[in-house]
């Protein structure tokens, strides 16, 4: 694998440290500004809701830079948030630095993706992908408990110097790694558009919302299901988590060198493991050793989701990928707000806590219903083999 992708890597172990790592730190950020605990976590919906519209219009704006600028202009977008998160003065101010930060991410792992599929031969698209997407796993293993630990030891203004740190680094690794890709002639805002007029791609971010969504909905509420229905300790919490970064980890490429082989039978394999392993989870509450092993496969299967879904929209996209990849990470973070919100529902009208891993359950049909619409959808679609692209051709990656 090129170098460029440990560079775009870095950038993501960055972004996803600071996607999460608030979590961490809401106690410290509450009690500084005197605001409720409720009060500070909507900088985690805030962050999400960044993510989610800040991607495509910033995409727009940069239709006509090379991809290499856009990747340096996002990071500096990226940096500029993390320190002015550090520098708030107050609750408002630290949303507004948080929202900069979402702004760049949606944007970045979506130029990012593009970039990634650019610098290898078609058939290793997907595990280029996934080799970058490892740095928001790794972010949850290493950057996340770090980071709370500086947070908790030296304050919470603190972790988010670390972030600038790392955001430079990656920003200097871009530079120095990343070669120029120029775009293809006639490239533009009005064909990154045309692409949404196909069918496909919007099947294929359907299939995104619902097939990524049982994620969050069991890992939302995993910690007062673990402490409540599991009868495990408090302490227990952030070790189970840890395997289950692991897994996320381990999916990643596991689902890269699957989708490399054959892009929907991956999504179709991934996306209804994931709902399979979601019933289970929700069978094996009452059984600690059991409950362990299943949320820990259920991190291999909800990151293996991830390179065969990103790399299906840059195939319905086309010639013109780079919007279409970003509106594919908003789509992540649809389902990660759909997948928290439809758990909470059942939890609210008094199923208990082994509901969210049920709804998980019913989410992932569903993701696996659409995914076999666009599966539908993709066939009908393909050329015919007198009309097949030469072999080694490079369709598709812009």
């Amino acid at each position: 694998m090129p170098l460029a992708l440990f560079a775009l890597a870095i950038s993501a172990f960055g972004i996803g440290t600071t996607e999460f790592i608030i979590n961490g730190l809401l106690p410290e950020i509450a009690r500084d500004f005197g605001v409720s605990i409720p009060a500070a976590g909507l900088l985690v919906s805030g962050y999400a809701l960044g993510v989610a519209v800040g991607g495509p219009p910033l995409t727009m704006l940069g239709a006509r830079l090379s991809r290499k600028t856009m990747l340096l202009a996002l990071m500096g977008l990226f940096v500029a948030g993390n320190l002015l998160s550090a520098l708030a003065p107050s609750y408002g101010v630290l949303m507004t630095g948080r929202f900069l930060a979402a702004f760049a991410h949606g944007a970045y792992f979506g130029v990012g993706s593009v970039v990634a599929a650019d610098l290898v031969e078609p058939r290793r698209r997907a595990s280029a992908i996934a080799l970058m997407f490892t740095g928001l796993t790794l972010a949850n293993v290493l950057g996340v408990p770090l980071g709370t630990w500086i947070g908790q030891g030296y304050g919470w203004r603190a972790t988010f110097w670390a972030v600038v740190a790392i955001g430079v680094v990656a920003a200097l690794g871009v530079i120095a790694l990343v070669p120029r890709q120029p775009r293809p002639a006639g490239s533009g805002v009005l064909r990154e558009l045309a692409t949404f007029r196909e069918g496909g791609v919007w099947l294929a971010l359907a299939m995104t919302v619902f097939g990524f969504a049982p994620v969050f909905a069991v890992i939302t509420f995993v910690a007062p299901t673990m402490t409540g229905p599991g009868g495990f300790s408090p302490g227990a919490v952030p070790v189970v988590m840890a395997l289950f970064g692991v897994g996320l980890v381990v999916g990643n490429f596991v689902g890269g060198r699957l989708a490399d082989r054959a892009v929907m039978p991956a999504v179709y394999g991934s996306v209804g493991t994931l709902a399979v392993l979601s019933a289970i989870v929700a069978l094996a509450t009452a059984h600690q050793v059991a409950f362990v092993v299943a949320i820990t496969l259920f991190g291999v299967a909800a990151f293996a989701t991830v390179p065969p879904l990103q790399t299906r929209v840059l195939d319905a996209a086309g010639g013109a990928p780079t919007l279409a990849s970003a509106a594919n990470i908003g789509a992540f973070n649809v389902g990660n707000a759909l997948g928290s919100f439809a758990a909470g529902l059942t939890i609210d009208a008094g199923f208990g806590y082994t509901a969210p891993a049920w709804t998980a359950a019913v989410l992932g049909l569903v993701g696996l219903a659409t995914a076999g619409l666009a599966g539908r959808q993709a066939r009908r679609s393909a050329p015919s083999p007198a009309r097949a692209p030469e072999p080694g051709a490079r369709a598709g990656v812009g």
